[in-house]
């Protein structure tokens, strides 16, 4: 870490100091007071610590730049200290932790600048309990860029700040604690605000009815996750610039009004989730020509898929899952040739897919589960750039598509359909693979020795099928976990990228002047969708949703019809977390590898046929929380009830009746600790059928004899 001292302190003529984005470490001298003549200061993006000198802006007064931003300041800073900074234009603090505290009321003050651009993001403001907007704000009226958000500030929704700067062109409140009213006043129009978001606020208040005329030049508007209710305004449709709509979260209602469908011709992106609409999804006649992703999911949209999507022929993204929508997947979907993320899930369509379906081959993500399709899924289905694949309790039948071996897939999750036929040895083709869920279908053969291909995989379910045959030894091939993907193979979460526009700032240091530059400015923007993934552990079903993802392992095999004895080598998957081979016909010991399975938090091996000793060196599997060998032939001892053995009661052994330990109520001294029980297979049970048989009819002949012959009366 570099110390920028230096001989910067000699330089009493030195204008602007800028040496953001650099590695510079320490603190800052106080000598740099002697700088009386700067004008800038850009101390951003560094590892600068320690107490930040506020005493040095009674000695700059001549400033009219400060930022900093990004670094490693503790103490306070208290703004009244630029209160006679009459030049200053653009103050703007970020802070990297909480040690860092800004006082804006202790003093109170009235300044004698008027700020361009303010922004204080993440910083700790004032006391706990005077968390409220700074009183200096009240005297600004030249206000072109203002954000303070991620600050908790309470109180009011301060409409004041726009009456009070006309020229507002950014306005960014997010992550606080305002309150309703709502109110925007309806008397003057807000020509420069193109960017404005007030995201994250418990507003509670309906979204005023003239918004639209009052930011006619809008490009992006964000006031998701603002308890907002009432209906969707139709003065929105009067924003003919706006790119970027996120009304997502609230409680809105009702049809979305005609004025906006078909008056939006700019949008790019349109996000009205988790909301209480209604009414036809988009109705025909929609005008969102370039529009590149909606979000509708969540909502209370019935009926079929309306054709007003038709027009938007650029979307990347179409999610409308969470609604109530049914009918067949109409025709026009296959007309999206950019169409990435496709998400209809939890709704009610039904008959197959489209033959043009297979004209999405830009798809990389793809979710129509929880629907009622039926048929099987395309011969043509070949999507190369898929990754993600949820299509579980879709009702769909037929054999698993050989095509999607074509497909980079990350997650392929077909459970709860009514697919059948053997598993393909193609499947050893899906390399990146990370989670296979075949769980609840109409599989039959054996596991194919080809799935130990996959070495990437963290979830395997191929439960309640009707697969038999041996488990293969090589699934210990397979890392459940043990690898740390690369940061393009996680599976938490799938992004989706879009650009939206807003206009840059020229700040002419000579002059402390700040304009606002005519060409727009692009920004790429990062949207995360959280993965979700069912999975039996703990005997529970649990939802792993997110970067859990990234973290969760497990191999569920349970209720199908394997044989054989549970491979040793099974023991050697170290970073397991779950493992579930219960109701099966699996038979011999346990094996005593089990104890190299040091991660293991679920082991269900119940409703087999295994016999033996419990290994005692389980008992040092610390992580376990979940064990059960319930209703198979085992016999001895129970583990010592140690460790997280004493957590687990008698259910976790019931139904081994030569099982013997103070859990059972059974003293394994009268059981006798070493005695084993008897095993009828196949070909015992019909030699002791036969001479159960032969000894049974052997008394009851002589019986027959026996009645036969009387002895003859003495009289």
């Amino acid at each position: 870490m570099v110390n920028v001292a230096g001989g910067l302190c000699n330089l009493k003529n030195l204008l602007f100091l800028n040496v953001a984005w650099n590695e510079f470490g320490g603190q800052l001298p106080a000598c740099l007071g002697n700088l009386t003549s700067l004008r800038s200061l850009y101390l951003h993006q560094n590892r600068f610590e320690g107490i930040f000198p506020s005493s040095l802006f009674n000695t700059w007064r001549s400033l009219a730049a400060i930022i900093l931003s990004d670094d490693n300041f503790n103490g306070s800073i208290s703004l009244s200290s630029l209160a006679n900074n009459s030049n200053l234009k653009i103050l703007v603090i970020c802070c990297s932790n909480t040690n860092l505290r800004l006082e804006t009321e202790n003093p109170p003050f009235i300044p004698s600048f008027q700020l361009r651009l303010f922004g204080i993001v993440n910083c700790t403001l004032n006391e706990a309990n005077t968390k409220r907007m700074p009183t200096f704000l009240l005297h600004q009226y030249d206000l072109q860029f203002l954000e303070l958000s991620v600050l908790n500030i309470s109180g009011t929704f301060p409409s004041w700040l726009l009456t009070n700067n006309t020229k507002l062109n950014h306005f960014n409140l997010t992550h606080n604690l305002f309150t309703g009213p709502f109110e925007l006043n309806s008397t003057s129009k807000l020509l420069h605000m193109e960017s404005f978001d007030i995201s994250s606020n418990p507003l509670g208040d309906e979204i005023p009815s003239h918004i639209g005329f009052i930011f006619p030049n809008l490009i992006s508007l964000d006031m998701s996750w603002t308890s907002l209710q009432g209906l969707f305004p139709a003065s929105i449709g009067e924003m003919r610039q706006l790119n970027d709509l996120d009304l997502s979260y609230n409680n809105l209602s009702g049809y979305l009004p005609q004025e906006f469908s078909q008056g939006n011709n700019e949008l790019r992106f349109l996000k009205l989730s988790n909301n209480n609409l209604s009414g036809p999804s988009l109705p025909i006649g929609s005008n969102f020509t370039y529009l590149l992703f909606l979000d509708l999911s969540n909502n209370n949209y019935k009926g079929k898929l309306e054709g007003g999507v038709m027009n938007s022929t650029e979307l990347r993204m179409l999610d409308i899952s969470a609604n109530q929508l049914y009918g067949e997947m109409p025709s026009w979907i296959g007309n999206f040739e950019h169409l990435s993320y496709l998400i209809l899930s939890k709704n009610y369509l039904i008959g197959p897919l489209p033959k043009n379906f297979c004209n999405l081959t830009a798809l990389t993500y793809l979710d129509l589960a929880y629907n009622k399709f039926n048929g099987s899924l395309p011969s043509c289905l070949n999507m190369p750039l898929l990754k993600y694949l949820h299509l579980q309790s879709s009702h769909f039948i037929g054999p698993l598509p050989s095509t999607l071996a074509n497909s980079p897939l990350l997650i392929l999750d077909l459970m709860n359909n009514n697919f059948s036929g053997q598993i393909p040895r193609l499947i050893g083709s899906f390399l990146s693979l990370r989670v296979l869920m075949l769980k609840e279908n109409k599989l039959e053969g054996s596991i194919p020795m080809n799935l130990c291909e996959l070495k990437n995989i963290s979830l395997l379910d191929l439960s309640q099928n009707k697969l038999s045959g041996g488990i293969p030894y090589c699934l210990n091939n397979i890392t459940f976990g043990k690898i740390d993907a690369p940061r393009e193979k996680e599976i938490g979460h799938f992004t989706v990228l879009w650009t939206t526009r807003f206009s840059s700032y020229n700040f002419n240091p000579s002059t402390g002047e700040v304009s606002m530059l005519e060409e727009k400015a692009k920004a790429n923007v990062t949207l995360y969708k959280d993965q979700v993934v069912n999975f039996i552990t703990k005997r529970r079903y649990e939802s792993y949703t997110g970067s859990i993802l990234n973290f969760m392992s497990g191999l569920d095999l349970s209720s199908n019809q394997l044989v054989g004895e549970i491979p040793s080598q099974i023991g050697y998957l170290d970073a397991i977390h779950a493992l579930n081979l219960s109701n099966n016909r699996l038979k011999g010991p346990i094996p005593k590898t089990f104890s190299n399975l040091k991660q293991i938090e679920s082991l269900d091996l119940s409703h087999n046929k295994l016999t033996g000793h419990i290994p005692a060196q389980l008992t040092q599997l610390y992580s376990l929380s979940s064990f059960s060998v319930a209703q198979n032939n085992l016999s001895g001892t129970t583990p010592d009830m140690k460790n997280q053995f004493a957590t687990f009661d008698s259910a976790s052994y019931e139904g081994n009746p030569f099982l013997c330990g103070p859990l059972l109520l059974r003293n394994c001294s009268i059981t006798g600790r070493n005695r084993q029980p008897h095993h009828l297979e196949a070909d015992d049970f019909r030699d002791a059928f036969i001479c159960s048989f032969a000894g049974t009819f052997g008394v009851f002949f002589l019986g027959v004899i026996t009645g036969m012959h009387t002895p003859e009366d003495p009289l």
